[in-house]
Parts: structure tokens; C-alpha cells; sequence
């Protein structure tokens, strides 16, 4: 990680920590966005890359993670709450546009920065429509009930009080390094951190001390940040109702892996396969890769060629 300069940032009344690499104004910026349960640092082969094809890159740890404040009202991780940090970040940076690569939920982070945004690549999660009737947690517990992930985070201290069972570096690879392609539901009475199984071996793509840095961030942050963006999901539902049917318009580029555990059990093959996902992205191009979910660290040489690719063929102005 030689090369990168690290600073924190005051946006949106929390202080944000950032990593960051290229000249600053000299070049067009890319803003690294990722997932649960990440850093900053998850983009490290990215951050290089890019800045030697004369990108100014900058990875931030998102509010709850790392280096960041972590308010910890599950109320301050809305949708809002995050594209307004981010907002703070890109006029602090004195940038107009950018190009965004996120993870997990970066779609919807980007879709609200729009006006903000060149262009966009997102990994494993496609952007999705907001159903005008059932609020998310709603729908998700009908499908996959009360043992799915998502459903367990919601309880404030539940998913802290299981995951206090184990040590940090152990909860990262149960999340980080799964290998099925089920959802992450767990049977009635089990939590889903004790429902996850802990690999044995590491695969080629991370090392023990990648994971050691990242497990010794979350044992000075815990996890309550991270967890209250899942706390949120209904609350984002509420507040996007003026949204509703709004589209992504500017260029963007989906790269799922084949092995991701959302690309079947989600139904996310089918969806980005029909129509309504071109409808609601029209400019879009899927890439499907052999992986599985956080592809950009698995494949990372490969995502980074197809994001470098893509963006070079964007005008910056």
C-alpha cells in the first residue's frame, strides 16, 4: 500500500477518513465505494492501478467504518445520510464529477449523487427498482423468513451480542470468504454468524495479514456501523418515495460473479437478463465473470482492466 496518503475529511458533520492516490486536480478522480463488512483498504490494487493511468483516486472508510465516525443511531445511516457525506467529500475535493466503482450498495449511493456522477461501475449488485407497495424487510423476510442476514441485523445489539462469540478476524472470514452459493439464511434458533462456517485455508486472492489490518479496525469500530446501514433499509424506502421509477442514465458498467451467492438465489441472473433492468439503466453493460462476491478483490487484476477500460473510453470533461 506504498504510496497511498491517508487524511480525514469533515463532511456532513462526522469526520470521514479517506485513502488517496494521484495528484489532486491533476487528473479525473475515481471515489472507491465499498461493502459490508469492509475498508478503504479492499480497493488496494485498484488504488494503484487507477493513479498510475493518471486517476486521482480516493477511497474513503463510509461513516460506521474504520477510520470514520460511527454515530450509532441506526438513524444516521440513511441513504441521505451517506450521499450527503459523500457530496461533502467531492466538494472538499473541489471535483464536479466523478467516476464511482462501489460494491454492495453503491448503485443506490450513486444513483442519488447522479448529478454528481460520470460514470459508474458497480460489483454483484444491480441497481433495482423501489416497489411502491411492500417496504424491503418486508418482502425479504416473506421470501427467505426470520433466518435470513438481513432479518437478524435488524434487532439493535442482536447480531453485536452473537458476533461478540468470536474475534474479528474470524467474523471477516465468515463473511468475506464464502464460498456457497445459497442465501445467507440460518435455520430457526441459530444466528447467522454461528450458522457460517470458518474456512480452514485462505484462498490466493487475500492474506492474513490483509484480513489482521482490517479485524484490527473493527475491533477499535465493532460492527454496529456497518450493521445500521442494513437498521436503515426500511427507513430508505420511506424516503425515496419521490424517487420512485427513477433511472440510471449515465454509463454504467455491472460486474457480477458468476459464483456470487446473490446471482441465482436474489434472482439477479433473471433480472438483469430481461428488460426492465435495461429500462431502468439504459446505458448499461454486464460483464459476468467467474468469481463470487467481492470480485474486485478475487478477480482483481481482471476488474480492474474492465474498469480502466471503460473509463478511458468516457470523456472527462
Amino acid at each position: 500500500m506504498s504510496g497511498i496518503n491517508h487524511r480525514r475529511v469533515y463532511t456532513n458533520g462526522i469526520w470521514m477518513h479517506i485513502a488517496e492516490k494521484g495528484q489532486e486536480g491533476q487528473g479525473p478522480l475515481v471515489l472507491l465505494i465499498h461493502g459490508f463488512p469492509q475498508l478503504w483498504s479492499c480497493w488496494s490494487h485498484q488504488i494503484s492501478s487507477l493513479a498510475e493511468h493518471g486517476f486521482h483516486v480516493v477511497a474513503p472508510d463510509l461513516r460506521g467504518y474504520g477510520d470514520s465516525d460511527c454515530p450509532p443511531d441506526p438513524s444516521s445511516y440513511t441513504l441521505l445520510h451517506i450521499v450527503g457525506d459523500l457530496i461533502g467529500l467531492l466538494d472538499e475535493l473541489r471535483h464536479k464529477q466523478n467516476f464511482v466503482p462501489g460494491n454492495t450498495d453503491a448503485t443506490n449511493f450513486a444513483h442519488s449523487l447522479i448529478h454528481r456522477v460520470k460514470a459508474l461501475v458497480n460489483l454483484g449488485v444491480p441497481y433495482r427498482p423501489r416497489s411502491p407497495e411492500m417496504k424491503p424487510l418486508q418482502f425479504m423476510t416473506k421470501v427467505f423468513g426470520e433466518g435470513l442476514y438481513i432479518s437478524q441485523f435488524q434487532e439493535p445489539g442482536r447480531a453485536e451480542k452473537s458476533f461478540s462469540k468470536h474475534d474479528c478476524l474470524t467474523i471477516l472470514k465468515k463473511f468475506l470468504l464464502l464460498n456457497g452459493p445459497d442465501p445467507l439464511v440460518a435455520p430457526p434458533g441459530v444466528e447467522i454468524i454461528d450458522f457460517l462456517e470458518t474456512p480452514s485455508s485462505l484462498p490466493p486472492w487475500i492474506s492474513e495479514d490483509e484480513l489482521q489490518f482490517c479485524a484490527s479496525k473493527f475491533q477499535k469500530s465493532g460492527f454496529t456501523g456497518g450493521l445500521n446501514y442494513y437498521r436503515a433499509m426500511d427507513m430508505n424506502w420511506e424516503l425515496l418515495g419521490a424517487w420512485q421509477g427513477a433511472k440510471i442514465t449515465v454509463p454504467t458498467k455491472l460486474i457480477v460473479g458468476d459464483k456470487d451467492l446473490g446471482f441465482q438465489s436474489f434472482g439477479t441472473k433473471a433480472y438483469i437478463e430481461g428488460q426492465q433492468f435495461k429500462n431502468l439503466v439504459p446505458d448499461v453493460e454486464v460483464i459476468v465473470i467467474d468469481g463470487h462476491h467481492f470480485i474486485h478483490q478475487e478477480k482483481a487484476e481482471q476488474v480492474t482492466l474492465e474498469i480502466l477500460s471503460f473509463f478511458k473510453n468516457i470523456s472527462p470533461a
